[in-house]
């Protein structure tokens, strides 16, 4: 924004020494605010959506021009006191990224065996390295829902567009469905009761989001 601005400074400094075609001038000042104003919204918007809850809040507040209401309030409570929770489970995730991966690849291949036959979309040791590598990236994208404490940044990152892209690449959708289904699994069996109530939402909202 900064950067715009000064070019945009810049520019009429320009037109300025030319000394004439005030009436354009007026013009290109007028076009200049609105521009900026409309970089601005749209910047803001986006900060908005990719802050944590607590900014959000924060943010949305302020630009409403009122205080937190009580429901903000408890969530950010909510979000403080299960922080050190979210921390640990993003923690196990990362580290048992392998065990759970290998798991779950195990599991869906056993499910579609014609995946790994020959012709299939992870025939030989390339295109399995890049199916589970597909698999890696969606256990790390849970963790980034954990840590936020919402499912926005994985609608973000992870979904939007999804669909198109494996169609294009003529991967079976159904097939990836399924094999978040088996990471869900692998993931939940090293976990308690408790943890597993908190995870699988995660898990549960990619499935959807892919459906």
């Amino acid at each position: 924004m900064f950067l715009l601005l000064r070019y945009l400074n810049n520019l009429y400094l320009l037109l300025n020494k030319l000394n004439k075609f005030i009436l354009y001038k007026l013009v290109f000042l007028i076009v200049c605010i609105n521009f900026v104003n409309i970089k601005h919204t749209k910047i803001k918007s986006q900060m908005i959506k990719s802050m944590s809850l607590i900014s959000q809040i924060i943010l949305e507040s302020d630009n409403e021009l009122r205080y937190p209401t009580i429901g903000e309030l408890q969530s950010i409570k909510s979000y403080l006191e299960t922080g050190e929770n979210r921390i640990r489970l993003s923690l196990f995730l990362r580290d048992q990224e392998l065990n759970i991966v290998q798991k779950a690849s195990k599991a869906i291949f056993q499910i579609y065996p014609e995946y790994i036959a020959p012709g299939g979309n992870a025939e030989g040791s390339r295109k399995r390295s890049l199916c589970l590598r597909d698999y890696g990236w969606y256990l790390r994208l849970i963790t980034y829902g954990i840590l936020a404490g919402d499912k926005q940044s994985i609608e973000k990152i992870g979904l939007i567009g999804v669909k198109e892209m494996y169609n294009s690449l003529g991967v079976p959708i159904l097939g990836m469905i399924d094999a978040v289904q088996c990471l869900k699994e692998a993931t939940l069996d090293l976990l308690s009761f408790e943890d597993c109530q908190i995870i699988a939402p995660y898990f549960d909202f990619i499935i959807q989001g892919m459906s």
